[in-house]
């Protein structure tokens, strides 16, 4: 027999509520946060190559300067260290404090480091990337903090019937971000192009590189700060979400309020009911307590892992664009350009996979979230990205070769399809859907901040694991590694243990948010009671597929 469980009016309203107003401006509001996070993480991969010409060229070398490898590793990845310490901090602060009360710190601090990134100044090129490097890391940390907040307010604003798609459409934004980035990339690039007409590097080193060169990264950088800038006002009109003033902070009179504000219905305020509610055992066990592991443990076991074999392959594939298309020729060889061309070059290829990979998975999760299920669509997604790795991977010397690079793109921008149309979206969507009310915004911060510890490695460890193992061929600096083809092959690896940490992860399809986290139960019971929501069980399955 399944345990018996309150449910307030206010909660069971927001469950059976019909798609309004509001939830599309909670869909605006939080995605634009996203949006920005996208723009800013992605936007750095843009403008590497053009940091290494202006900052690192030497004379007589016969071929453009590079980044050295400590110097392009810190730049690419210490905004992920920012966002695993934000993701962590937020993560707690907003179960302790309320998602609303912190939510507009996060962006203010994605508005004000995207501005200073833009602005780092110094005298030598190692003070110019140390005050980069300084202000991504602050960057990240407010970027950090809206992953759990988004998914978390966006989850608690839901109807249970459409609450997938809804939480999937704000973390969609992340596509039109780097969709965004590569835009503003050609655009930028385009206009100092033709203000500034440079020769190759092949044929004038010194005058390939324009002195305006240097304000196209700035420029970049700080266009990342406008999105922030133009939702923060409406970020500070959300009420708190209905599910943490009730259950969090015991205060249903205020949540009934807010909620009838935006669902224009009278509710009544229950007061004795929460009290009773939370001082149920089921509402009274701690964070990491041994009923917490019993209840939650292999849920929580399963979120990190995939998340974390995700972004190993995603951040590798999405920070290293411009070093993958340049192994296989898709772009030219570096001194047959000059500066401003190359950005442009490297602009144009994010553009085309965006367009052509990203966006259009994260919208075709956003249909399909709640009709076929996470686990399901997760399980998919791990799957395909592993078969087009290694169809990268195995025949990777056929794609090199000229007249095949075409056909290494198409398989390319279907790995992204594949990852947004699966995990990178899954992941994002269950840590807010498993946990109870007190836990969740914590809970989708330690599952998220292992998420980035895979985009860490990704970061630092993809960059030097692709130089080639003829020190000949290598980049300047970089001791010699495993090659693109093998790295592929590491890729492909980590998307196939995500496949099978999946089966850790349970389907939250079609139910209320109580229903799935055990808030509320008057006896044992939660998600680990009759095997229904056990992992790998027969009826879980059934309903994910």
């Amino acid at each position: 027999m399944a345990p018996q469980r309150k449910q307030l009016q206010v909660l069971s309203a927001l469950d059976s509520a019909k798609t309004q107003l509001y939830h599309f401006n909670a869909i605006v509001v939080a995605g634009m946060g996203f949006f920005t996070d996208s723009y800013d993480l992605f936007c750095i991969s843009l403008v590497t190559k053009l940091l290494g010409r202006i900052y690192y060229y030497k004379e007589g070398s016969q071929s453009p300067g590079t980044l050295p490898p400590s110097v392009n590793s810190a730049i690419s990845g210490v905004a992920f260290c920012g966002t695993l310490a934000g993701q962590l901090f937020f993560g707690w602060l907003g179960d302790k404090m309320g998602r609303k009360r912190v939510y507009g710190l996060t962006l203010v601090l994605m508005v004000v480091c995207s501005i200073a990134s833009g602005l780092s100044f110094g005298h030598s090129p190692k003070g110019v990337m140390a005050t980069l490097c300084f202000f991504r890391f602050w960057l990240g940390f407010g970027i950090g903090g809206d992953y759990p907040l988004s998914a978390t307010i966006m989850s608690e604003y839901a109807n249970k019937k459409t609450r997938g798609a809804f939480i999937a459409a704000v973390f969609a934004m992340q596509g039109f971000g780097n969709l965004t980035g590569g835009i503003v990339g050609l655009i930028v690039s385009s206009a100092f192009k033709a203000a500034y007409p440079a020769p190759t590097y092949a044929e004038n080193p010194v005058g390939s590189t324009v002195a305006a060169a240097d304000y196209i990264w700035r420029i970049i950088v700080m266009i990342g700060a406008i999105p922030a800038v133009l939702t923060y006002y409406w970020r500070m009109k959300m009420p708190e979400t209905a599910r943490y003033t009730a259950l969090v902070a015991k205060n249903v009179k205020q949540a009934a309020t807010d909620m009838a504000t935006v669902l224009h219905v009278e509710m009544a305020a229950e007061q004795d009911k929460v009290e009773e509610i939370t001082e149920e055992p089921s509402g009274s066990y701690g964070l990491f307590s041994n009923e917490f592991f019993r209840r939650h443990g292999l849920h929580l076991l399963g979120t990190t892992t995939t998340w974390f074999f995700l972004d190993i392959a995603f951040y590798s594939s999405n920070l290293f664009q411009k070093d993958i298309f340049s192994a296989v020729h898709w772009l030219p060889s570096a001194k047959t350009m000059n500066a401003i061309e190359e950005t442009y070059m490297v602009a144009r290829a994010q553009t085309i996979i965006a367009l052509c990979g990203s966006v259009p998975g994260y919208w075709v999760s956003v249909a399909l979230i709640d009709r076929i299920g996470r686990f399901a669509i997760q399980l998919m997604g791990f799957f395909m990205m592993t078969v087009f790795m290694l169809g990268l991977a195995i025949p990777y010397n056929h794609w090199t070769t000229p007249g095949n690079q075409a056909g290494f793109v198409i398989m390319y921008a279907l790995t992204f399809f594949f990852a947004n149309f699966g995990p990178n979206t899954t992941t994002f969507v269950v840590p807010a859907e498993i946990f109870p009310a007190r836990f969740r915004s914590t809970c989708h911060g330690i599952s998220s901040a292992c998420g980035k510890a895979g985009a860490i490695i990704g970061a630092f460890g993809f960059l030097y694991a692709a130089q080639s193992p003829n020190k000949s061929l290598d980049d300047a600096g970089y001791p010699p590694g495993i090659g693109v083809k093998n790295a592929l092959f590491v890729l492909a690896g980590a998307d196939f243990l995500g496949f099978l940490f999946t089966f850790l992860v349970p389907e939250a399809n079609g139910r209320s948010l109580e229903e799935i986290s055990g808030d509320g139960e008057e006896e044992g019971g939660g998600m680990d009671e009759e095997g229904a929501q056990q992992p790998g069980s027969e009826n879980r399955i059934n309903a994910a597929v």
